[in-house]
C-alpha cells in the first residue's frame, strides 16, 4: 500500500493550498523566504520538530555531541522541521544531510541557514532554508526540544502534522486532516489534468471553468 507521505509527495503545494481553503481549513504556509537549495527539491511527509538556541558557552565537543544526537533522533519516514532561533549559523551541512538521507529521513526544513550546499545538491537530498553561510553550529548552538510544537513565521507546527515543500512554497497540513486533504488534492489534480487537456484542445477558458469548476 502506498503511504500517505508518498501520496503527498506526488501532490504540489498550490493544489494542497487550494484544497485546504475550499475545505474551510486555514491554509498554513511557511514564510516564502524558506526555499529549496534547488528548484527541483521536494519533501513531503509527517513532521518531526526540532527547536534549538544559540549558546555562547557550549564547548565544541558538547555542541557536536548534541547535534549528532539530533541526527540520531530523527525518525525514518519523516521530514525534520527545525526552528533554530538563530540567524547566524548553518543548521545543515554535507555530512548531516548524508546521514539523514541514509537513515530514511524524507527531508529537512529550517528557519535558518545551510552550508556545503554543492555537496548536498549533488547528493540530491531535499533541504529548504532561508540563507547559506559557512558558519556552523560548533561551540555556538544546541538543540533544546524535540517533537514539540514549534512556530515558524505565524505557523504553529505540531509533531505528526504533514508538510509538503516544493518549488512554490511550503504548506503544513494538520495531522487530523491529512488523509482528507491528500485524498481531495488527488481528486483535484485529476480534474486539473482534464481541464488542462481541454484548454490545450482549444476550449474557451470561461466555458472550461464552468464545466470543471476550477481554473
Amino acid at each position: 500500500m502506498v503511504s500517505l507521505a508518498d501520496r503527498l509527495q506526488q501532490c504540489y503545494s498550490g493544489a494542497v493550498y487550494d484544497v485546504m481553503r475550499d475545505l474551510g481549513l486555514v491554509p498554513r504556509v511557511l514564510p516564502r523566504t524558506i526555499l529549496g537549495l534547488t528548484k527541483t527539491m521536494k519533501a513531503a511527509g509527517p513532521v518531526f520538530t526540532v527547536r534549538g538556541r544559540p549558546d555562547p558557552d557550549v564547548s565544541a565537543h558538547e555542541s557536536l555531541l548534541a547535534w549528532t544526537g539530533l541526527l540520531s533522533k530523527a525518525p525514518a519516514g519523516h521530514v525534520v522541521v527545525c526552528q533554530p532561533q538563530d540567524d547566524v549559523r548553518a543548521l545543515m551541512g554535507e555530512l548531516s544531510a548524508e546521514t539523514l538521507k541514509l537513515r530514511g529521513v524524507r527531508g529537512y526544513i529550517v528557519d535558518g541557514g545551510c552550508r556545503d550546499t554543492g555537496f548536498i545538491e549533488a547528493a540530491g537530498y531535499p533541504v529548504f532554508c532561508r540563507y547559506t553561510t559557512p558558519i556552523d553550529i560548533v561551540a555556538g548552538w544546541v538543540p533544546e526540544a524535540f517533537d514539540e510544537p514549534i512556530t515558524i513565521g505565524n505557523v504553529v507546527i505540531s509533531p505528526g502534522d504533514y508538510i509538503l515543500a516544493d518549488r512554490d512554497g511550503i504548506v503544513v497540513i494538520p495531522k487530523d486532516e491529512a488523509e482528507r486533504v491528500v485524498a481531495r488534492t488527488e481528486e483535484v489534480m485529476r480534474t486539473e489534468s482534464a481541464l488542462r487537456q481541454a484548454i490545450r484542445n482549444g476550449q474557451d477558458p470561461q466555458e472550461a471553468y464552468l464545466q470543471y469548476g476550477k481554473f
